[in-house]
């Protein structure tokens, strides 16, 4: 009796955002190492983010959407998974223009003990999350065949200048600003360990000098979905994209990249 096809994984849809500034060697993004007991993309450097939740949709009305009417889930889940793994938060006061201040995050941190939840929290101090600043950069869906995919929406932001990354310690054990190019040298020598959309969008925002030209790229930028492909070898599922995907596929060290 042959044996029934396996069920395709549904990709769970997830978020992720770019936290840029302007350093002293050029244009800085926000990185952290996942823990190495993390059940996805353990001991690798990603940017902040994760799964779109359900209470997401309870800050639909706490939101910066003026202008803005794509991806609104991905956008709020973006900016609250970067605030519990790194505690910067894009958001600001009821009727401020300018983003909070580290003194704001405190506070907004008290509000969050008393009421127990992020959209609570929010609701509670008034404030409004600032989706207005992501600017979509990438679309990735994992591979098809492995046992756990996502569906990631990869958004760029200036960071609020006046905040400090923490890690939590716990999906997050370093939290730190890195230039691109550094990320993707450590990465080629073995010292990290990137995934291939992290790599390859490293890759791009390295030809970016500053923030303000990372965010005009990204502005014009074609947002293409990329689904990786994984054929079997005798050393395991190499990853490879598809060709014409908006990356520059050239000098890509593929060997790096294996399903997990």
């Amino acid at each position: 009796m042959s044996s029934s096809p396996s069920i395709p994984v549904i990709p769970i849809p997830a978020a992720t955002i770019l936290l840029l500034r302007d350093g002293l060697e050029g244009l800085e993004v926000l990185m952290m190492e996942r823990h190495r007991d993390s059940g996805f993309a353990a001991g690798a450097m990603v940017f902040p983010g994760g799964k779109i939740d359900p209470s997401d949709q309870q800050l639909m009305g706490h939101c910066s959407l003026v202008g803005v009417n794509d991806l609104p889930l991905a956008r709020i889940a973006a900016i609250r998974e970067a605030f519990e793994e790194t505690s910067i938060l894009l958001a600001r006061r009821a009727g401020a223009a300018r983003l909070m201040t580290a003194e704001d995050i405190q506070d907004f941190r008290d509000q969050q003990a008393l009421v127990g939840n992020f959209p609570g929290a929010v609701a509670a101090a008034g404030i409004s999350l600032a989706t207005d600043l992501l600017i979509p950069i990438a679309h990735w869906i994992t591979p098809a065949g492995l046992p756990k995919r996502f569906d990631t929406r990869f958004f760029v932001a200036p960071a609020p200048p006046e905040q400090i990354a923490r890690e939590d310690g716990f999906e997050a054990i370093d939290a730190h600003w890195t230039t691109p190019r550094a990320a993707l040298d450590a990465a080629d020598q073995g010292s990290r360990f990137l995934m291939l959309p992290t790599y390859l969008i490293l890759r791009e925002l390295s030809r970016a000098a500053s923030v303000a030209m990372a965010l005009d790229a990204a502005r014009e930028r074609e947002i293409v979905t990329v689904i990786p492909e994984m054929t079997p070898t005798t050393e395991g599922y190499p990853i490879r994209v598809p060709p014409d995907v908006g990356y520059d596929l050239e000098n890509v060290p593929w060997d790096q990249f294996r399903a997990q």
